[in-house]
């Protein structure tokens, strides 16, 4: 199965492009970035719907969607284990994880989404949720190869 995250904007080097590279070359899923960014100049919700509209051109046929949004699922670790489980035994060939910018997700991504997951009830910085998924995506890996990494406490 691949893994694909779609991003809005691009990272510029720091602490939150080297945690995302720290774990995205542990995961041993193919796994690509795809960034994506609107460079004319738009009002804030013209703006977000562009993004949105970038971030589904990632989005190949058959593939699910996963919308990452404050207002999304807070689940556990174990539990987006075996949602990956679930869709890779299913056959589902890309799972793409779509990141918006500041402003957040245009309605027409949650829509489409498959998953809308939320990392807490907390608002995150848009670059540092993808090493925070890249973590969870090596975490996941760890738990369906049974790999010491994961600790159930």
């Amino acid at each position: 199965m691949r893994l694909t995250i779609a991003a809005v904007g691009r990272a510029k080097a720091g602490p939150e492009r080297t945690l995302y590279e720290h774990y995205a070359a542990r995961i041993t899923f193919p796994l690509s970035l795809r960034e994506v960014e609107e460079k004319k100049p738009l009002k804030r919700r013209q703006l977000m719907r562009r993004e949105g509209e970038l971030l589904l051109s990632a989005v190949p046929g058959g593939a699910r969607l996963v919308a990452l949004d404050e207002r999304g699922q807070a689940v556990t670790s174990t539990e987006l284990a075996g949602r990956l489980r679930d869709w890779r035994d299913d056959g589902v060939r890309e799972v793409v994880f779509a990141i918006g910018s500041a402003d957040g997700l245009d309605d027409i991504v949650r829509r489409k989404a498959d998953l809308t997951l939320a990392f807490g009830h907390a608002t995150w910085p848009h670059m540092l949720v993808r090493g925070l998924l890249a973590e969870q995506l090596y975490r996941a890996q760890c738990i369906l190869s049974d790999h010491p990494y994961h600790r159930d406490g």
